[in-house]
């Protein structure tokens, strides 16, 4: 027998957790195609940083300010020590890929002309 890293006991940790959340909220709609879109949402870890980000602050950020915090979360380093390129790098994952997914979910607001995104007001 083998002992499991502590990473695997997190992860095994995490998942009852959500198991039983999932079992003590009844009236919430788990619908298994409900259930696979909002963990394929939260899959990437880039998109789930962003959330943070955006529930963290709470208010309207800049899609560049967002992507330095974001980078910033990724790396652990303070803004002044990440590459500009990396943050660029970030940016335009954000722009093209993990930002439109999360707005067709209706979990963030976009303001393209203004660069602006916004936690949804739901």
């Amino acid at each position: 027998m083998t002992s499991r890293s502590h990473p695997e006991r997190d992860c095994v940790e995490s998942v009852q957790a959500v198991l039983d959340w999932l079992d003590g909220h009844d009236g919430v709609d788990a619908s298994t195609e409900s259930l696979d879109g909002a963990f394929a949402l939260l899959a990437d870890q880039r998109r789930r940083l962003l959330l943070t980000v955006m529930r963290t602050y709470g208010e309207e950020l800049t899609l560049p300010d967002a992507a330095e915090e974001v980078a910033v979360r990724e790396t652990g380093r303070k803004v002044t020590n990440i590459p500009a390129e990396r943050v660029r790098e970030v940016y335009l994952s954000l722009y093209h890929d993990h930002l439109p997914r999360l707005v067709d979910a209706g979990l963030l607001e976009y303001d393209q002309e203004r660069d602006l995104v916004a936690p949804d007001a739901v």
